[in-house]
């Protein structure tokens, strides 16, 4: 799954590596959370790529109430065709979801669990497969919602989680923002783990309200607490002495 990410690339960076004709008015984000505004990169009605702030959780056009999309953060690869909520989306309203790193948590015996930054192993900025969807509300107002397609683990992520999110080559961002083309089912796969590094960063992350740049900093993994060794003589209950 994906749960959280972060986004920290220079405007003109991610303009150049997105195809956008100018610069997006976009701050550095460390701890993007689900139900908050996020930056997709789609097709215009020109034809032209555009970056537009949608909210991450999906609302399909048929739901009666809006708060539905913070159970649809996430989309599985392996039923996007069959699913009510997706497959109309996956059809005509594909997107991509730039991205610097994303966040996974590991359970440590005894210790809670650890995160971890996850991103390429030149520290490139990707994108994220995603999908959006327009709701209209019974008074008029319209509502733009988006989802992240997430799909099995490669090698290299399968210790940390079994889902991963779908990430997008740059070669084939055409063909995924490219509705007219119906034919992506061979890119809903986990992206090659030999491109991939991920690495231990602070329980900062935990809180959304920590949304600054020590959020993806290195930090020292959280040791495992193991209990003592149980010592059968000490632990053994004496006998009650005789009282006559």
């Amino acid at each position: 799954m994906c749960g959280r990410y972060e986004l920290h690339t220079h405007p003109a960076a991610l303009a150049l590596a997105f195809g956008l004709a100018h610069p997006p008015a976009i701050a550095p984000r460390y701890n993007i959370a689900p139900m908050q505004d996020v930056p997709v990169v789609r097709g215009s009605r020109t034809g032209e790529r555009e970056l537009a702030q949608v909210r991450w959780g999906l609302v399909p056009r048929w739901a009666k109430d809006p708060s539905i999309g913070a159970r649809m953060i996430n989309a599985r690869a392996e039923t996007l065709a069959e699913r009510p909520a997706f497959r109309t989306s996956l059809r005509r309203h594909r997107c991509l979801m730039p991205a610097d790193g994303f966040y996974e948590w590991k359970a440590v015996p005894g210790a809670g669990k650890q995160p971890y930054h996850i991103g390429m192993k030149d520290g490139a900025l990707f994108a994220l497969a995603g999908l959006t969807e327009r709701w209209l509300s019974p008074e008029g107002e319209t509502l733009d919602t988006c989802t992240i397609v997430t799909t099995q683990a490669n090698a290299l992520l399968d210790p940390l989680h079994d889902r991963m999110p779908l990430i997008i080559a740059p070669a084939d961002y055409e063909r995924w923002l490219d509705v007219r083309n119906e034919e992506v089912a061979d890119l809903l796969v986990p992206y090659p783990c030999e491109a991939m590094a991920y690495y231990p960063i602070s329980t900062r992350v935990n809180a959304v309200r920590n949304d600054d740049a020590q959020v993806i900093e290195r930090a020292a993994e959280i040791a495992p607490r193991i209990p003592p060794a149980h010592d059968e003589e000490t632990e053994r209950v004496p006998e009650q002495a005789k009282l006559f």
